[in-house]
């Protein structure tokens, strides 16, 4: 689901513009000690003030609104204006940056068991009726359904935990009672003068209220905290019991993104609304599609705020974005964020097609069989030749061969018949869906219909979408073909070709009952790709995103009977959806469990854990793979792919060894930046770079080490931390990258609780490589933690904590390359030739 950023015609002159001023927001101001979120009123207020006064004193009268003062985690605001007004704030002092705002888009029950959580890290936490409890994460998405039983309050769970960092409030309106925010869902608030400025708000839809319309938010939420044990019944069938990851976690909304907009100006002031609350992680499935026009990746006002956020002590989950398989596709671009990549899991849900021959076709369904369990054939029948001889619709594809339109067909003909439609022209530019075949079934009473692909367009990607009316897509021509040869032989035709009888039979099994085989994980296809830019002109940075990957595809949440984009889910409660809008929530849910059993870790502790004990191997064994361009093709995934690999929860909770990174870590990391201006910074973070700090980017202690033009020999450092409880001796070992040769020291040493090690990883370049290559940095600890061992789990006698993958791409030229050490889930998944739905 995409949204569109429309300037009405009435003023398509002003523009939202984002302005980012000198000064700390108030959490930041001196004298707030450890508590960066606590501050007094006054404090916000004096902002707001001189805010006001800013504009009044630069801007005339009239040509401009304010939308939004940020007060507490940045110091800016957000105005409606032209670009004459707002070319007298870029020269007034006190003004670090403005940029147009670029708008905000969406990235859009089994996964518990599949991660191993209830006999893992729920087990730790005293099970599901704890997983989670104390922690608070916070949602920028569409809002909430509020009546959801993923999100109820349950007398006889009590919550137990003392949420004093917490001072959220539940604003109310349309669908949203004051009763909504009850103890489960803790705060709710919405922001919406951006989207008001941006485009003509419809009341039946984009309400003006906490309660989400759509459906994405919701589903979100009940994938990171949704109660546990939640029953799945869509269409009167059950389908099992959802779970969130951390079922005992507090839920804080804040609505930004609405049914007919969405601007980056309410995302930023939700963002910093939830800082203020004070909620523990951040979860966003929600924000640009693209990188800033006018200024580095990492340096947009989107991606400064969330520096902030981290800086107060919120960690930051983003999803990664949908424009996979292309590479440089990541919308997650920033070191101080965890970006999440989403894959499949081992759930299937299968249909089958059985021909009168006794040929049983695959293909996707999520419906229930046709007449008699599937059992009893019906007449098969290709729309075209079920068309009426003297119709006067157009003679395009939807009518004579998508099912799009009933007043096309004989009544007489396809009542009670298997109808064959094909995909063709309208689904590959998206103009005819899924739904309309199903308005056509049941209004001229099909027994079942098939979508079939047309050989000119090849293969199509079908996603199993619920739906309540019997129907089976096969998106193989090579199956469409058998289906086909079959009619063609029983059916018969006279000389003019005219069908004088229908011989063929077919019926359509179940397709609602899941199958657990096959390989996973898989990185998706949808899924966005690194290498990370710095730019619009696609250099690459030298941070390796995505970070990680987790489920994203085919996964069952909570959803709004509204519906408002999806019409094909209207009335449903809950909805099987793919994107990384998915995957991000599992991390967040996840990060939860990891922060309720480790409340002092920091952000970038709790990064640092999930991605070194990722693991880089499928259920079978098998180095994980990726979906490639074409449908159902697969290719060996790299860290380009899946960042440090597949979360790994259970592991995650005791790492044995961090890394980990602060605020002044992430501005030297800025200053170091190839040929960059000291003033820019300063000018977007207040922070000067200091000489003596600027670095070069790779050496940011992160579990991952990107260098993007590696000419002749490198030497990095890093720094770990033993978080556990006991004194550990570690062995370090290398895999090096093909064209390069990678030492590490020491590879011996022993370290204490608290205590910290520095490593020096050299690289230097054996041989030019033109594409990437990849190698790994492990450490191998004394003690029996339980760690994800990587590509090389079989060598040591004892687990392993890997420290990073290595990414090299030697450049065309003598000396160059480039390399990467790796370490370590609202975007819904489009479907390349055109919607489904």
């Amino acid at each position: 689901m995409f949204l569109v950023y429309i300037a009405s015609c009435l003023q398509q002159d002003r523009s939202i513009y984002l302005v980012l001023l000198e000064g700390d927001g108030v959490a930041f101001h001196e004298g707030h000690g450890d508590s960066p979120r606590v501050h007094p009123n006054s404090g916000a207020r004096r902002l707001l003030e001189s805010h006001d006064l800013l504009l009044q004193t630069t801007l005339d009268s009239g040509t401009y609104t304010k939308l939004h003062s940020f007060k507490h985690h940045i110091n800016g605001f957000a105005v409606y204006t032209t670009p004459s007004q707002v070319a007298r704030l870029r020269d007034m002092a006190g003004v670090k940056m403005v940029e147009k705002d670029r708008g905000a888009k969406m990235m859009t029950t089994y996964t518990p068991e599949l991660l191993s959580l209830r006999k893992g890290i729920w087990a730790q936490e005293g099970g599901e009726r704890n997983a989670g409890e104390g922690v608070v994460i916070g949602f920028v998405d569409s809002g909430i359904n509020p009546l959801h039983p993923s999100f109820a309050y349950r007398p006889m769970q009590t919550f137990t935990s003392n949420l004093s960092h917490f001072v959220g409030a539940c604003e109310t309106g349309p669908h949203f009672p004051l009763s909504s925010c009850n103890g489960k869902i803790v705060s709710a608030r919405y922001f919406s003068a951006g989207a008001e400025a941006a485009a003509t708000l419809d009341p039946s839809l984009d309400f003006l209220s906490p309660f989400d319309a759509d459906g994405h938010g919701s589903h979100v939420a009940s994938i990171a905290a949704g109660n546990a044990g939640v029953p799945v019944v869509v269409n009167d069938y059950y389908y099992g019991r959802a779970s969130g990851m951390a079922p005992r976690a507090r839920i804080a909304v804040y609505k930004a993104i609405y049914p007919s907009v969405g601007t980056l100006a309410d995302v930023i002031a939700a963002i910093d609304h939830a800082v203020l609350d004070g909620v523990d992680i951040l979860t966003l499935s929600i924000g640009p599609d693209d990188p800033p026009q006018d200024t580095l990746t990492f340096l947009s006002i989107f991606d400064i705020s969330l520096l902030y956020a981290q800086k107060a002590g919120v960690l930051v989950v983003q999803a990664a974005g949908n424009k996979g398989p292309a590479p440089s596709t990541v919308v997650s671009y920033s070191p101080w964020t965890i970006g999440v990549a989403a894959c499949t899991t081992d759930r299937r849900y299968s249909a089958s097609l059985l021909l009168g021959n006794g040929t049983i076709v695959d293909g996707v369904g999520l419906s229930g069989p046709s007449f008699g369990n599937g059992t009893i054939l019906q007449r098969l029948i290709l729309a075209k030749d079920a068309l009426k001889i003297n119709g006067t619709f157009p003679r395009t594809p939807e009518y004579i061969e998508e099912c799009q339109h009933p007043e096309a067909f004989d009544p007489n003909i396809v009542f009670a018949s298997v109808i064959m439609c094909t995909f063709s022209e309208g689904f590959s530019n998206g103009t005819s869906t899924l739904g309309a075949i199903v308005h056509t079934s049941k209004a001229l009473g099909f027994a079942a219909y098939i979508l079939v692909p047309n050989p000119s367009y090849g293969d199509y990607i079908a996603e199993p979408i619920p739906f309540d009316f019997p129907g089976i897509m096969i998106p193989r021509v090579a199956d469409a073909k058998v289906i086909l040869q079959h009619y063609q032989d029983e059916t018969k035709r006279d000389e003019k070709g005219t069908v004088t009888e229908f011989c063929a039979r077919a019926a359509v099994g179940e397709g609602r009952v899941a199958s657990f085989t096959g390989r996973s994980p898989v990185v998706s296809r949808f899924s966005s790709r690194g290498p990370d830019i710095i730019d619009m002109k696609r250099n690459l940075a030298d941070i390796l995103k995505p970070d990680i990957i987790a489920p994203g595809h085919q996964i069952w949440g909570a959803w709004t009977p509204i519906s408002a984009l999806q019409p094909m889910l209207t009335g449903h409660n809950f909805a099987l959806l793919s994107g990384t809008s998915m995957a991000a929530p599992h991390v967040a849910g996840i990060a939860a469990l990891i922060k309720q059993y480790n409340p002092l870790w920091t952000p970038s502790m709790i990064a640092s854990a999930i991605s070194t004990t990722s693991t880089k191997h499928d259920n079978l064994g098998e180095v994980l793979m990726a979906e490639g361009f074409q449908p159902n093709s697969l290719y060996a995934s790299t860290p380009l792919e899946h960042g440090a690999g597949a979360v790994n929860p259970n592991d995650a909770n005791d790492p044995g060894l961090v890394l980990s990174s602060g605020y002044t870590d992430y501005i030297s990391f800025l200053c170091s930046l190839p040929n960059i201006d000291p003033n820019i910074i300063t000018a977007a973070t207040g922070e000067p770079c200091n000489t003596h700090l600027s670095v070069y980017p790779h050496n940011l202690n992160l579990p991952s080490v990107t260098i993007s033009a590696l000419k002749g020999s490198v030497s990095v450092r890093r720094t770990v931390m033993n978080i556990g409880n006991n004194t550990e001796t570690y062995v370090g070992a290398v895999i090096p990258p093909n064209g390069t040769s990678v030492n590490l020291y020491p590879t011996l040493f022993t370290i204490s609780p608290q205590e910290t090690q520095d490593l020096e990883i050299q690289l230097s370049v054996t041989q030019s490589m033109e594409k990437f290559s990849f190698g790994e940095v492990v450490l191998t600890g004394s003690l029996n933690h339980i760690y994800g061992t990587g590509a090389i789990s079989g060598f040591f006698s004892y687990d392993s904590v890997r420290v990073g993958d290595i990414v090299v791409k030697n450049q065309v030229g003598e000396g160059a390359a480039a390399e990467c050490i790796s370490g370590f889930t609202a975007l819904d998944i489009p479907h390349p030739r055109g919607p489904l739905w």
